[in-house]
Order: C-alpha cells, then sequence, then structure tokens
C-alpha cells in the first residue's frame, strides 16, 4: 500500500497527537479519584478511533502501532509495549468489526474497543506472569469500559462534529 503524502502527513500528526494525549493522561493519574490499578481513560484511543473512520483501517493501525512503541520507548518503559500493543490490536480488531455494522453508532464502537482492550491487557498479564489469576480483574476492567468507552466515543463524535464543515473528513 502507497501512501500519499497527505495521508502519510495526517498519519504522523495524528500519531503526535495520540502521543501528547496519552503523555498528558500519565500526567494526572486517574488512580487519585479511582484507587483501581491499570485504569485510564484511554484519551489516545479518540485518535485511533477518529482515524479508524476518517483514514480507515490500515492508517489506524500504522497509528495505533506507532503511538504504543514511542509511548513506551518515550516513557522509557519497554515492558509496557506487550501491554499496549495486546491491548491496543485487539481493541483495533473490535472496532474494526463493529464499525462494519449499522447497529452501533461511534458509542458502540468505542465501548466495545474499551471492553476489547481490557481483554488484551489481562491477556498480557496472564502471559507475562504465567497464570490466570489477572482473569479476576477483569470483570473490573470491563465494568469501567462502559464509562471510558462512552467517554471516548462522546469525543469522537464531538471531533466529528467540530470537523463537519472541514475538508478533512471529505478525504
Amino acid at each position: 500500500m502507497r501512501l500519499t503524502t497527505k495521508q502519510l502527513t495526517t498519519c504522523a500528526l495524528l500519531t503526535a497527537l495520540a502521543l501528547a494525549l496519552s503523555c498528558l493522561e500519565n500526567l494526572f493519574p486517574l488512580s487519585l479519584a479511582i484507587p483501581l490499578p491499570g485504569v485510564k481513560l484511554g484519551l489516545a484511543n479518540i485518535v485511533t478511533l477518529f482515524a479508524l473512520y476518517v483514514l480507515g483501517p490500515v492508517q489506524a493501525l500504522m497509528i495505533l502501532f506507532s503511538r504504543c512503541f514511542l509511548g513506551a520507548l518515550f516513557a522509557g518503559n519497554m515492558n509496557a509495549v506487550l501491554y499496549s500493543l495486546l491491548g491496543g490490536f485487539s481493541a483495533m480488531a473490535a472496532m474494526i468489526a463493529l464499525s462494519h455494522s449499522r447497529r452501533l453508532s461511534i458509542y458502540g464502537v468505542s465501548i466495545g474497543g474499551a471492553a476489547a482492550h481490557s481483554c488484551g491487557q489481562i491477556a498480557a498479564a496472564v502471559l507475562t506472569l504465567g497464570n490466570g489469576a489477572p482473569l479476576y480483574y477483569l470483570p473490573v476492567l470491563l465494568g469501567v469500559s462502559l464509562f471510558s468507552g462512552t467517554l471516548t466515543g462522546l469525543a469522537t463524535a464531538c471531533l466529528f462534529q467540530g470537523l463537519a464543515h472541514t475538508d478533512l473528513l471529505k478525504g
């Protein structure tokens, strides 16, 4: 697949935005308000969801991979790559599949992606620890996914509404 200069530039800008949102979210840990380990709002997923609908699955996957890898590199925590990639790719696979359903809005796609992200991260924890103990935490993360997925879906819907008058959404 060959990208145009505009597509490549858009992917680079969206990757930078996703990284910035991820870094911003790390500055204000949600654990202060919700004392549950591993719980995040997933603000960078706004960019992923936006990219899926505007650019398509291939470019959205490129942005996701770049964000996961560069985010772990910038944070100095390469151990986080497995968790980030398994969670991110699980979410992306779910969102790609769900986005084809005419019955689901962007909210449903976002919530499905958030739930799949939690499943992917639990899978990474099971692989890392070598036992099934993290599975007991999955219901808690799935409950939080309802909230975070709704928030991400709302932010993405607002982004689409705000950009409706621009050429960005026209390809």
